[in-house]
């Protein structure tokens, strides 16, 4: 009896520990699978990656080489002006040309090449508008990493109020529109800026209103009257809220009523356009 007893009992720690060892291995097979799945996920995101990797390497060396063979109108290759702009050495020799009638106090805080480029070429697009459309307070021209921003008073396009253009406008906008159409690739933003006083009548809302009439007006003329490719043309208005200096006085607030004009050109063919000037 004893002996039954002993060998039942032994019979049911092994069923037992049978039991327990089925359940730890599909534990454990389980397991394996999912690391197994989750080895072959990360198989697939590495080559994955590693594709998209290999795209960005084969476009770098495109762009590298296609600057490395650009070349202008006299078979002159071109070179990078740190890293922002390509000009070829035909219109550095130009540039050193124009930044001899620079004027020497402005030349002095050029302190690199870029800044030189620049200098050479704002006073080469100054150069190309008339006597009457030079002044100072008139017509501000930045240049910041080959973006060209020309600011023109209001009053040299529009009248007081008003969203129509003023014949006295003309010379200017044709300046601009034969900068703008000697790039096909150029894009050009007009921006509306006015004073905060406020504007309403039959035609103008407010000055959120005229900003916007004031830059369209703008892009209408470029379009119809010098041929200007609208899809280039982007309109916008910013009313009285970036303003240049403070409004606190009649002189202040006529700076801050202006047209800027933002271009994005291709320089070398810019500058050369206008070196002849």
């Amino acid at each position: 009896m004893k002996r039954s007893f002993t060998f039942i009992a032994l019979s049911g720690a092994l069923i037992m520990t049978s039991c327990v060892s089925k359940k730890k291995y599909v534990a454990l097979e389980q397991e394996l699978q999912d690391t197994r799945s989750t080895l072959q996920k990360t198989a697939v995101e590495k080559d994955e990656l590693e594709g998209k990797f290999a795209k960005i390497e084969s476009r770098v060396a495109d762009y590298n080489a296609k600057i490395n063979s650009l070349k202008d109108s006299n078979d002159e290759k071109m070179v990078m002006v740190e890293d922002v702009a390509a000009i070829s050495n035909n219109t550095k020799e130009k540039m050193k040309e124009t930044l001899a009638k620079v004027d020497q106090q402005k030349l002095q805080g050029a302190t690199s090449l870029k800044d030189s480029m620049n200098l050479a070429v704002s006073h080469n697009l100054k150069n190309s508008l008339s006597d009457d459309l030079k002044q100072d307070e008139d017509i501000s021209i930045d240049i910041d990493n080959t973006v060209v921003m020309i600011s023109i008073s209001d009053k040299m396009l529009f009248n007081s109020g008003s969203y129509r253009i003023s014949n006295k406008a003309d010379n200017i906008l044709k300046k601009l529109a034969d900068v703008i159409n000697s790039e096909p690739s150029i894009e050009v933003m007009v921006e509306g800026h006015t004073d905060p006083r406020t504007i309403s009548n039959a035609v103008v809302q407010d000055n959120w209103d005229l900003s916007v009439k004031r830059a369209t007006s703008i892009i209408r003329k470029l379009q119809s009257s010098y041929n200007v490719d609208p899809a280039k043309l982007i309109a916008s208005g910013r009313s009285s809220y970036k303003p240049l200096v403070e409004n606190d006085t009649e002189e202040n607030m006529a700076i801050n009523r202006r047209t800027r004009i933002v271009l994005l050109p291709n320089m070398d063919k810019f500058f050369a356009m206008l070196s002849s000037n």
